[in-house]
Parts: C-alpha cells; structure tokens; sequence
C-alpha cells in the first residue's frame, strides 16, 4: 500500500486490496473513492469486494470509474460530488494514483491557483504539468510540442511488448525505444493455469516489471489515453503527450467480467472462481481440494479468447485431482463451451477426448454463461444451437470456474487505429498497421485471425522487429509471420498435448514427431512446455525469441 496525500482531506493511491482495510482505518481514512473501472486489470479485485471489506471497518466507499487517460467534465463532476458527500479524509485510488490524481487536478484548478496545484501533485509524487496545459489550451491536449521523442514506442509491457523491445535492441542498439504501461508487475499468465491445478504458486507467475525491461530501453510508467497517429502522438494519464517515428502497440486485451450478470460480485466466492485472475487461481485449487461431490461446471466464452485451452485445462487438472483422490465417481463435471467444438483443430481433438471420458465430462456445446447467482449457486446459459431458436437454461453449481468473455481494450476500441470490432487493424503476415505505415501490432491486440496466445506472441516479436529494421532502411518488409500458435492443453499433472498450429488450422510442430508426437499426451511436452517454461519464458523474453530445446533435454523428459 503506497498512500499519497495531496490535501489533509485527500489521499490518492495505487490500487489498494480488501487486507488494506484495517491500515487505512488505522491511518485516519473514513472513505474510499474508487476511480478504477472493474476488470481494467487481471490482478485486480472489484469494487464491490472492496467496499464490502471497507464497510467492515466502518468506513463509506464510493465508485466513481474513469478509463483509464479519459478524464471528462462529467467525470470530474461525479469526482467533486463525491469528495462532498464522503466523509474525509478520503482515500482515492485508482490503478497507479494518477487517475485520481488528474481528477482532483481538474475539480481544483475551478477555484485554486496552478503553482499550488502542482505543488500539491508533485509533492505527491504526480507529474499534472500535462492537465495544466490542456487546462490552458482551453481543455484540449496540446500536440504541437511533446515531453518525450523516441525512435520506436511500444505500448504494453507484456510478453510481446518485452520480446520486441529486446529484439529491436538486438538488431540496432542505437535506437532509442520507449515501452509505455503502467504495471508494476509483469505476470506469466499462462502460469496461472498450473496454480489453480496446485502445481505451481502464485508468486511464481510473477516478477517486477522494473527487472525485465531491457537494458537500454526507457519504461514509461504510464496508461495510454488516446493515439493521434497523423501526427505521430501519444497522450498519456494526466495529459502528458510522447511523439514516436514508429509505433509498436501490444496492450493485450480486457477480460470483460461485467458481461455475464451477477458475476463480479460472487467472483473469489460462493464457489465461483477463474483462472484468468491472479488472486484467483489460488482459490481454484482450494475449491478443488474441498470437493468431495457435487457439481463442477467449467464455462468457455465465444471466441476470441486469450489461450483458448485454459478452460478446459482448468477441467482436466480439476477431474486429474479429483481421480487420484478416488472421488472423481462422486463429482459431476460439465464443460459449458459457446463455441460448437471441443478444440478449434481437430487433430488434437481425440486425445483430448480421451480425458473427456476418463473424467466422465458431459460436454454442453453453445452454451453461454449470461449470468450467475453465487450465493444460489446456479448459473444461467444462453443456448444459441444453428438453426434452432435461443433458449435459456440455469443449471446448479458447487464449484463453477469462469473463463470470462474478452474484447480489446477500450482506449483501442475508441482509436483510429481500431477495425469495426474494435481490434488494431493489421495485415496478417507483416503484421503493419493497413491505414499507418509506421505502425505495427502483435500479442492479443491485433485482428489476425490466430491463436491468441504467449507463443504466438513471441513468434510475432521477431518478425515485427525485423520490417520495423528494414522499414527505417528504407526497404520493403522481409519477414512474414504464419499464424503460428500453442497450446500445450495439460490433459493430466505430468502430461500435455501440444497443439502447435497457424493459420487455418495447419500443424507447425516444433519437432520431428519420432521425437514429439504433438497429437499424443506426452511427458515430453509437458517438461519442455509447462514444468520448465517459467524460468525459459522470462529468459526467452529477453532475448526476443522463441525458446527452443535440444534434442537431449527432449530424451531426458521422456525418459
């Protein structure tokens, strides 16, 4: 917990948790003032379990959510008119402080001089120099002239952003490159898989984003508020503005828990939890050794998701669990997918379904989780089945694991730079902006028909690092990327199939299938592409590639 104060009746921080509470009561606070929207981030609680743990100390809360950068008039009303009602002091927070920040900036700037206000922010540790230009620029961000240049910026710090960073770095060590998020955290989320099967600890997904950025790459610690790429712009939290020759953008995407009714709610409790949360996956595991019977569903949303296989990878390690316990014949698990198929390349279908059987998994196809009732314990699924008229149907739960619907990140939604479904519109195989020339996408972000996955990423890094090299030389683009993808589906604690694909379904197997039968659950796979991955993830990162074994340390694993 990171408490700033700004006046004696208003302190501003980043993200605070529901364990904070007794601290910030103990530090004089009688209100919280929530500024960040629910599922802006995947370590990230909701509001509602904030302000059931704040009203458990006696103190009021207050959600008043702005996007992140998209400071309005009326978000600034709903900010004052909130410091009105709360008891003070308050505690405002948001992701990093900076929301809340640059909201109390605008409602002071009404009545207070600009020195004091910027006194205040500073002293805080908030740079407003931004809010007050666009203050004096009559309530308009100024372009004309920015804070910061830089060769190349990248937007998002996560697996691509990382890799194509080192990869330019590689290639041209005199560029100077910028990476833009916000996080403090850079998390192995394909890892949290494995938590909520209990092979793997949180705290192992997880490093400091400081110790991977780079050598000689600049980290800006910031939220993108909006793009003007026809005049190569960058506005950033508290209206700071970064000019760039070319533009990197790989963010990821958001996992839109509000979709389904009721679920952020009960989420973390009441036997509802998911994988695709940090503080979540632990309670998977938790749930999965409490169950002596009952019901377990395990809900899949309509495509595109971030590795398609991790909600059925939460059922095979839950259903492995529950077998080697011996109480797998008293427990009844459901796999509620929206999508028609099991696995989107049928290939790797049949050995899948071999553990659909060995768990005795019903499988519900197009069926979509709409809503949830935790504390009812049932769950609600649109059946939308072809050529048949949409039903609904609730069924009973006492475990359910969610995989939540996911769209692109509403500061990409809104951009120039996004297609009518609201991803960065790129051409597949160079992966270039179709509209902006000096633009470039990868990672989840972007609307290239592939898997969206950590591998996949990595694979595109190279190829953006390489047209990005060749576009400053003033050639053509020299390197295409295939659609390739991976989802190492892990079937059973110990084993993994390894789908490896690319576009349109096409095997891309990274080794000889004497040697890796990718179709088949192997050993192999599973050492090389979950039991070792962590530590060769950060490492592969770094080095801006994709991690291959040797044939040896394959012989070792399937011995």
């Amino acid at each position: 917990m990171d408490i700033r104060s700004i006046t004696p009746q208003l302190a501003v921080s980043p993200q605070i948790m529901a364990a904070d509470m007794p601290a910030i009561k103990a530090a004089g606070y009688r209100a919280i003032l929530c500024n960040r929207p629910d599922g802006e981030g995947a370590d990230q609680p909701g509001f509602e379990e904030i302000e059931a743990a704040a009203k458990a100390e006696g103190l009021s809360a207050r959600y008043v959510p702005v996007a992140s950068g998209m400071v309005h008039d009326a978000d600034v009303a709903a900010f004052a008119a909130a410091l009105g009602d709360l008891p003070g002091p308050v505690l405002a927070y948001c992701r990093t402080g900076t929301r809340s920040a640059t909201l109390w900036s605008f409602h002071a700037a009404k009545t207070d001089p600009m020195p004091g206000i910027l006194a205040a922010t500073k002293g805080a540790g908030y740079d407003m120099s931004g809010v007050v230009r666009r203050i004096a620029n009559g309530g308009k961000t100024p372009t004309d002239t920015g804070d910061a240049k830089f060769d190349v910026v990248i937007v998002g710090a996560g697996a691509g952003g990382i890799s194509v960073a080192a990869s330019l770095k590689a290639r041209k060590g005199d560029l100077s490159i910028a990476v833009i998020d916000p996080a403090d955290v850079h998390y192995y989320q394909p890892g949290w898989t494995m938590v909520g099967g209990g092979i793997f600890t949180a705290q192992q997904t997880a490093k400091t984003m400081g110790s991977l950025i780079p050598r000689g790459v600049t980290w800006i610690k910031a939220a993108v508020a909006a793009f003007e790429p026809a005049n190569d712009v960058l506005i950033l939290d508290g209206c700071r503005v970064v000019k760039y020759d070319r533009l990197v953008v790989c963010p990821g995407l958001k996992l839109d828990w509000g979709q389904v009714e009721g679920l952020e709610e009960t989420l973390g409790r009441n036997g509802v939890t998911s994988n695709y949360r940090y503080d979540l996956a632990p309670y998977t595991w938790q749930l999965v050794q409490e169950m002596r019977g009952g019901r377990a569903l395990f809900t899949q949303p309509p495509m595109p998701i971030k590795c398609a296989g991790a909600p059925q990878k939460a059922m095979y390690l839950s259903g492995d669990a529950w077998f080697r316990r011996g109480v797998l014949k008293d427990i009844d698990i459901q796999f509620m997918n929206a999508g028609g198929v099991l696995f989107g390349v049928k290939d790797y279908v049949p050995a899948l379904m071999d553990y659909v059987q060995k768990y005795d998994a019903t499988l519900n196809f197009f069926h979509n989780l709409v809503a949830i009732d935790g504390p009812g314990k049932t769950a609600t699924f649109k059946v939308a089945k072809p050529d048949a008229e949409a039903t609904e149907v609730t069924a009973e739960f006492d475990m359910i694991h969610v995989c939540p619907p996911q769209v692109a990140p509403d500061f990409i939604r809104v951009s120039p730079l996004a297609d009518a479904a609201g991803w960065v519109d790129v051409d597949q195989a160079t992966l270039r902006h179709k509209s902006h020339a000096n633009i470039w996408a990868l990672g989840d972000v972007m609307n290239a028909p592939n898997a969206k996955t950590a591998a996949a990423a990595r694979k595109q890094a190279p190829t953006v690092a390489d047209n990005i090299i060749a576009d400053i030389a003033g050639r053509s683009p020299v390197a295409a990327y295939d659609g390739y993808g991976s989802c190492p589906l892990t079937v059973e604690r110990g084993k993994i199939v390894l789908a490896e694909f690319g576009y349109g379904g096409v095997l891309k197997p990274s080794f000889p299938r004497w040697l890796l039968d990718g179709t088949k659950p192997t050993r192999a796979a599973w050492f090389l592409k979950e039991k070792m991955l962590p530590p060769i993830y950060w490492q592969a990162m770094l080095k801006g590639k994709e991690w291959m074994a040797k044939p040896e340390q394959i012989k070792v694993a399937a011995e």
